[in-house]
């Protein structure tokens, strides 16, 4: 039975936060997301809630207008907008998730502060054992070298939980996660998958222009037509969205594995090199 001293007015900076608590059953607590929110989560893009600045760009006086009694955000952070968090004054959790590991963690705390703990750890084994379940379906198949984009300029390569995800779909992780990378380096490494997922783009990355503006044509995943895009929300929200995320790295990684989810692009038409 949930709590009756948890929080009633939830102010959710961040989609990790909004996505966890409508998975443990307490989205009507969220009385204010940000934009990005909305995006991942629809049931929460309704006329009963605000719309506040993000981690990023956090506003004090938005915050004390919804007068929540927690805010949750997550990295990444500004200072000024951390600054701004603490100056409303309310309640404040910060998450700050690394691995699968500290994204468990996440929900275990949500689902305890609104008195769902036995949602959270249903959703936890629920996540474990579909990340199992893939595994165990690409087996012992050939493991391709895959490289994950999160930004595009500078070339940043995707988080920890990403490369646990790619390590899990089939892959070989390239690069260290969470680094800036050139892409002299990417073209080096000569990955047998590309990947981007930029954050805020959603599946809106323009993988031509990337390989013609990096000069990539000749990279092997070019070659072969292995380059994708990814929604966004899928491997940068640290929350159940990934599982989604999960899957269209198994589809890129081993497509005669597993069937094409919806939430990947795919480009076979490589621009011409350029001399």
């Amino acid at each position: 039975m949930p709590s009756a001293h948890g929080p009633r007015r939830i102010a959710c900076l961040q989609p990790s936060a909004t996505v966890i608590l409508e998975a443990v059953g307490a989205l009507e607590r969220v009385v204010a997301c940000t934009r990005y929110c909305a995006d991942v989560v629809a049931g929460v893009a309704d006329r009963s809630r605000a719309i506040l600045a993000d981690s990023w760009t956090a506003d004090a006086s938005e915050i004390v207008a919804v007068q929540p009694d927690l805010v949750v955000a997550s990295i990444p952070y500004q200072e000024k907008a951390l600054s701004e968090i603490l100056k409303a004054g309310t309640r404040f959790l910060g998450l700050a998730p690394n691995r699968l590991a500290d994204i468990y963690t996440d929900i275990a705390t949500i689902g305890g502060l609104v008195g769902e703990n036995d949602r959270a750890e249903e959703l936890i084994h629920g996540m474990q054992r579909r990340i199992h379940e893939v595994a165990a379906r690409v087996g012992d198949a050939t493991r391709p070298r895959v490289f994950c984009e999160e930004w595009g300029k500078p070339i940043i390569a995707s988080q920890p939980w990403v490369t646990e995800l790619v390590e899990a779909a089939g892959g070989i992780p390239v690069c260290a996660p969470g680094t800036q990378v050139s892409a002299e380096e990417i073209l080096r490494q000569n990955p047998d998958v590309f990947v981007a997922a930029w954050c805020g783009a959603g599946d809106r990355v323009p993988l031509d222009k990337i390989l013609e503006s990096r000069r990539w044509q000749q990279m092997t995943a070019a070659v072969a037509g292995c380059v994708f895009c990814i929604r966004d929300e899928f491997l940068n929200t640290p929350a159940p969205t990934l599982l989604r995320g999960l899957d269209a790295l198994a589809w890129a990684i081993h497509p005669e594995l597993v069937p094409r989810p919806k939430g990947i692009r795919r480009i076979t038409d490589v621009p011409a090199s350029v001399a």
